[in-house]
């Protein structure tokens, strides 16, 4: 798993300042902006795609995502 992923034309990561938000860029990681700024998840991680999906690892469980990390929701503890 990684802090970074490829989702489409964008480039998701953990944000390197607070590991309960997610980030995202779409010029190639020049600039970056909030894409999920929650504590539902905890601190996140780990990231992967699998298909579809966003996969996280996360201080509380394994998390999934089908909308680009705007929101999670729990797959295993």
């Amino acid at each position: 798993m990684s802090q970074i992923v490829q989702v489409g034309n964008e480039i998701l990561r953990i944000s390197p300042k607070n590991p309960c938000h997610i980030e995202y860029s779409y010029n190639g990681g020049r600039t970056w902006l909030s894409r999920y700024i929650g504590t539902v998840a905890g601190p996140f991680k780990d990231l992967q795609t699998v298909g579809t999906q966003l996969v996280a690892l996360s201080a509380k469980g394994t998390f999934y995502s089908k909308d680009q990390g705007r929101t999670w929701l729990l797959k295993s503890r």
